[in-house]
């Protein structure tokens, strides 16, 4: 699972795109609460992961956010654009 955690974060990170948690974690096949935890440590390659409501990563201080988080209003709500383009 973590392999494939890992394939979704590195697109969001070549993207520079958000994606809600709610679409991660369908595409992989896991409940959101459970990508969180599997997603470890707060970091700014991280921070792709964001709450579908507000847009932010949730808990993330401004120095744990990927400097380029805003650079696109864009955010990746559908499971269908990740398994789309990641084959999952």
């Amino acid at each position: 699972m973590l392999d494939k955690i890992t394939l979704v974060r590195d697109y969001l990170n070549k993207v520079k795109t958000r994606c809600t948690n709610n679409a991660a974690a369908k595409a992989l096949g896991i409940k959101p609460a459970e990508l969180k935890k599997l997603l470890g440590d707060r970091c700014p390659e991280n921070s792709w992961f964001v709450n579908i409501a507000a847009g932010e990563p949730v808990g993330y201080a401004d120095n744990e956010k990927h400097p380029e988080l805003y650079r696109t209003k864009r955010i990746i709500e559908s499971a269908e654009v990740l398994t789309r383009n990641l084959d999952l």
